[in-house]
């Protein structure tokens, strides 16, 4: 690998030597260039390991070469001045890349520990994000436990100077209940191994969104030690931020400062700032209370804390009747005239008729069906009149001693307070190293993907990957969200549409003149419903029915009459018999229908029989 540069009329060439492909990603990112052609005779190392970070698992050489012919003083003279230009160069390189980045391009099977514990039986899977190329680690199952974990090759130290903690997270699925948060796990305790993280495994930070009912926030939540007792106890943010309701890729980012500043932000915007050791933005507080209350303390038997009593000396009035009625009948009510005493409020549906299959044997006796008594609506009211109730003028309920000022009352008590054995002071939060990450969650929905976690010491380094790899892919996420969004306005917009045209289209059914037409036409107009994609086409039609309809009655004339032939009598005589047999044969099937309708159930008519 080389980068190219020339330096007055001296030209140069870097090599990498060694290292794994993160290491040479490191080195490519920056895209510094210092060197063209080299010889073997002319190459200098320089082991470059003071600027490594600990992603790097091999010594990385840089050779340095002169190329140009140069006699062997002026190469003397160079040699000092290219060597102090890349170390300045690189040095500037290792300051402003990641402590640690993980972007899952590759398979995380070699990288990444699954937990074998017994409870975490959820799938990970290396899955691309979806309408992009971009890879990530994705929660595959429903209703599952996942725990995962990468352990750092040397802990990240959290104490000086600013570090950033950035990932990003898509609920492909949205979340209903569950996790998508991080843990920066401290060094464990010997014998530990990866394959063994669970809920109990001790972190130093937990942060990311988790919501499930009334839970919706982005935890930033602190184990810190406290330097009294050596207790860990764990302080959470107050009124932390929302998590954004969107099935979009989002970054989250904490921001710790050497002041004590804590910015969480959200896809870049500062949506939390908050002090560590403020008592107003954590809780419980990290630095504990001077004063506590003494736990040994117990209130006196005889301490009244009553501030009111009943008057002792309180005697109820001879006239207090604890039994009267709270409502009582109103007596001056008169029943309204036009009141049908003898009328039922329900009767039986005159046109409900038994159904043929009713077996009362087996289904029991049959009973028509109530509907309101016609009668009653034209009526003030049906059925036996009563008269309605009041509030009882004399109603007092049950009779209690007023209350009076208790001359026992002493106050709340509360026990005396003491000096805290726990309270210390603290100029900032001793935070624990970060040994490894990990994801250990419980969720009710699959595809959850996370991508491109990131360590950093400087703001600018995670501004610069969120502008990498978060941004492009959100203005794609949110481009065709605003598609679907516009095509479901559409598509609300269409169906109100489609609903005033077959309402105009039932109306054109029901003209007179189009009455030949009318069943034709509603049963293409149902079918449009079924179908609104045919809409356009049924409107068409209908109008062209429409139009000519009356095109034939203004322009399409009359047929001339026939001269009428009388008929011969051997023609006659046939044609009357088969007049009667017609007729007779209409009746029969008139009386037919009237049986028929008087043991069916009535149907409900369809549009087209109105």
């Amino acid at each position: 690998m080389t980068w190219r540069n020339s330096i007055g009329q001296t030209d140069v060439v870097a090599r990498v030597i060694g290292g794994d492909k993160s290491d040479r990603a490191l080195f490519n990112r920056p895209r510094i260039t210092i060197a063209k052609r080299a010889s073997k005779s002319d190459s200098v190392r320089l082991p470059v390991s003071v600027f490594r970070d600990h992603r790097h698992r091999s010594l990385v050489h840089l050779a340095i070469c002169a190329l140009s012919p140069l006699t062997m003083g002026e190469r003397k003279l160079t040699a000092p001045l290219i060597l102090t230009l890349v170390a300045s160069l690189f040095f500037q390189i290792w300051a402003s890349d990641p402590l640690f980045y993980e972007s899952f391009d590759e398979s995380f099977e070699a990288r990444w520990t699954v937990s074998e514990q017994a409870d975490y039986q959820g799938t990970w899977k290396h899955s691309k994000s979806d309408g992009h190329e971009d890879y990530g680690l994705l929660v595959s199952q429903q209703a599952q436990k996942y725990a995962i974990v990468k352990e750092l090759e040397e802990p990240i130290v959290l104490k000086d100077g600013t570090i950033v903690l950035q990932f990003e997270v898509r609920l492909q699925n949205g979340l209903e209940c569950g996790g998508a948060y991080l843990k920066y796990l401290r060094p464990q305790e010997a014998g530990w191994t990866p394959k063994g993280f669970n809920n109990e495994s001790p972190y130093t930070i937990m942060f990311g969104p988790d919501k499930c009912g009334s839970t919706n926030k982005v935890h930033f939540i602190l184990q810190h030690k406290n330097p009294k007792t050596g207790k860990f106890v764990e302080h959470h943010l107050k009124y932390p931020p929302s998590v954004p309701v969107d099935k979009n890729s989002h970054v989250y980012t904490a921001i710790l400062k050497p002041d004590n500043e804590l910015k969480i932000l959200i896809d870049g915007e500062e949506k939390k700032k908050a002090n560590f050791l403020s008592s107003d933005d954590f809780e419980p507080a990290l630095i504990p209370p001077k004063m506590i209350p003494d736990p040994d303390d117990k209130k006196p038997e005889d301490w009244d804390e009553r501030a009111k009593i009943p008057d002792p000396d309180a005697v109820k009035p001879d006239d207090w009747d604890e039994e009267a009625p709270m409502e009582i009948e109103d007596e001056e009510a008169v029943k309204p005239e036009g009141w049908l005493d003898d009328e039922p409020e329900d009767v039986d549906d005159p046109e409900a008729t038994k159904p043929e299959d009713w077996d009362d044997e087996e289904d029991g006796e049959w009973e028509a069906p109530k509907v309101d008594n016609p009668k009653c609506e034209e009526a003030p009211g049906c059925g036996e009149w009563k008269r309605p109730v009041k509030r009882n003028p004399a109603y007092k309920g049950k009779w209690s001693a007023p209350l009076i000022d208790n001359p026992n009352y002493k106050g709340i008590w509360k026990p005396q307070e003491i000096d805290n054995p726990e309270y210390y002071e603290l100029d900032k939060p001793n935070f624990e190293p970060i040994a490894a990450i990990g994801i250990e969650i419980w969720t009710m929905q699959d595809g959850i993907l996370f991508d491109n976690i990131l360590i950093a010491s400087n703001e600018k380094v995670a501004e610069q990957y969120r502008l990498e790899t978060w941004k492009p892919k959100s203005e794609v996420e949110k481009e065709k969200q605003k598609a679907e969004e516009a095509a479901a306005e559409f598509k609300d917009g269409l169906s109100g549409f489609q609903k005033k045209i077959f309402d105009v289209l039932y109306k054109i059914a029901d003209v007179p003149f189009l009455e030949p037409y009318k069943i034709k036409i509603i049963d293409v107009i149902e079918k449009a419903e079924k179908q609104p994609t045919i809409t356009i086409g049924v409107l068409v039609s209908t109008v062209v029915v429409f139009i000519t309809v009356i095109l034939r009655l203004l322009f399409g004339g009359k047929k001339q009459p026939q001269a009428p032939v009388a008929p011969t009598a051997s023609e006659t005589k046939p044609a009357r018999a088969a007049e009667n047999d017609a007729a007779a044969t209409t009746e029969e099937k008139e009386e037919n229908g009237k049986a028929d309708d008087a043991s069916a159930p009535r149907a409900r008519k369809s549009r087209r029989e109105t």
